[in-house]
C-alpha cells in the first residue's frame, strides 16, 4: 500500500481499534505457485498491548500459505466508500474513495493444539457475545470429541508484525467545509450513504480540529 504522509496512520492504539472493529481480514502469501489469498477472522492477542494478532486457518490452507515458514501479509480493511466530486462544490474535481486500512506483515508463529483451542474458544466467545443466547464452543450440543475434531482441522497462529503500514484517507486534504459536506452526504440516505465511514471521518475531523 503506497503511503502518503498526509494520510499515514501510525498510532498503535488507532490501528488496534481498526483491527478490533474489523476482524475479518485477508491473508496474502507469495508462494512457488504465485500469490494466494484467504479470508479469516482474527483477534488482538489479549496478552499483549501491541499489534499482535491471533487466529487460525482451516487445513490445508496452512500448507497453501506455507504458514510459519514465509512472510504473511494481513490486510485489515476498515470503513470505505465512494466520494462524489459533486460534494466538493463548484470546483474542478474528480471522484475518489475514502478508506481506513492497515497492512501487517511478518512470519507467524504456529500455535500448539492447546493454544489453538484457547484461541478458537476466544473467537467463538467474542462473536457470540452479541447474541441474545450465546452458543459457546464448549457448551451443549457440542461435546469434547466434537471440539477436539474441530481443532484438528485447523492450524492456529500468532503474528507479531515486523512491518506495519496504516493509512487513513478521510479527506484530510480538503477544507473544513468540504469535509463537513462529505460527512453529511455519507450520513444521508443517498446511493453512497455509509454511516460507518461518516463516523470515522467525523472522529478524525474532530481530533484534527482539537489539535490545531
Amino acid at each position: 500500500m503506497r503511503q502518503n504522509p498526509s494520510f499515514a496512520m501510525t498510532d498503535v492504539a488507532e490501528i488496534r481499534r481498526l483491527i478490533a472493529r474489523n476482524p475479518w481480514v485477508t491473508l496474502v502469501s507469495s508462494t512457488d505457485n504465485g500469490l494466494v489469498a484467504s479470508h479469516y477472522a482474527v483477534l488482538l492477542d489479549d496478552e499483549r498491548d501491541d499489534l499482535t494478532i491471533v487466529g487460525h486457518v482451516g487445513k490445508p490452507d496452512d500448507l497453501v500459505h506455507g504458514l510459519g515458514e514465509r512472510e504473511l501479509l494481513v490486510v485489515v480493511q476498515g470503513p470505505h466508500g465512494y466520494v462524489s466530486p459533486g460534494w466538493y462544490g463548484d470546483t474542478p474535481s474528480v471522484p475518489t474513495w475514502n478508506f481506513v486500512s492497515a497492512h501487517l506483515s511478518g512470519i507467524p508463529e504456529i500455535l500448539t493444539p492447546d493454544e489453538n483451542l484457547r484461541v478458537l474458544d476466544k473467537l467463538v466467545a467474542h462473536f457470540e457475545n452479541g447474541m441474545p443466547q450465546p452458543r459457546l464452543l464448549w457448551e451443549r450440543p457440542n461435546d469434547p470429541d466434537f471440539v477436539t475434531r474441530l481443532e484438528k482441522g485447523t492450524v492456529g497462529f500468532r503474528l507479531t508484525p515486523t512491518r506495519v503500514v496504516g493509512k487513513r484517507k478521510l479527506s484530510q486534504n480538503k477544507s473544513d467545509e468540504v469535509v463537513e459536506t462529505v460527512i453529511a452526504e455519507l450520513d444521508g440516505g443517498g446511493a453512497y450513504a455509509d454511516p460507518r465511514l461518516a463516523d470515522e471521518m467525523r472522529r478524525d475531523f474532530e481530533a484534527r480540529k482539537a489539535a490545531r
